[in-house]
């Protein structure tokens, strides 16, 4: 199954690094039935896109950990990261919401079908937004218009091989 594992540009150089990467709350996104089911209409690259476009939302949250001054991600660019893999060892969870799914075990680099990542002029709207995700979840208008703003920056996509080069321009 074609996961969509949130992350960070500190969460990318630890996959690059290491050759794996262990999502700390096994959250990631996915098309399941349940996210095919809430479309009534949609191609499956268009419900995958949707995906997609929750664990950039999801990647919010953690760049707003990152921020924080005693987070060891605090240097690191705030960017969208979102890892796109394909690994079997995955749980439904429509308890949470439809297209959420729990990975279980690592994410190897092998495992990885490509990287989107924000380019450097959508930093300031990803800082912006990832200090209002709370509130834009919880109904606030300007939180929500904040978000709008972040997600106007489409992600930038690479293949696994890219990924060194990538983050030594960083």
């Amino acid at each position: 199954m074609r996961v969509y594992l949130p992350a960070t540009i500190g969460i990318l150089r630890q996959l690059v690094e290491k050759g794996e990467y262990l999502p700390p709350t096994a959250t990631a996104f996915a098309l399941t039935p349940a996210l095919r089911e809430s479309y009534t209409s949609g191609s499956t690259e268009e419900l995958e896109y949707a995906a997609l476009l929750d664990a950039a939302r999801a990647s919010l949250r953690l760049i707003a950990i990152a921020q924080e001054p005693s987070s060891t991600d605090a240097k690191e660019p705030p960017r969208r990261v979102v890892i796109s893999a394909d690994i079997d060892r995955v749980a439904l969870r429509p308890d949470l919401d439809y297209a959420v799914v729990k990975v279980t075990g690592p994410i190897g680099l092998e495992d990885v079908a490509a990287v989107h990542v924000d380019a450097s002029e959508a930093e300031p709207a990803v800082l912006a937004a990832a200090a209002v995700i709370d509130a834009a979840d919880l109904g606030d208008p300007d939180a929500e218009f904040t978000l709008g703003d972040v997600e106007d920056h489409e992600l930038a996509w690479y293949a696994p091989q890219e990924l060194p080069f990538l983050l030594d321009l960083m």
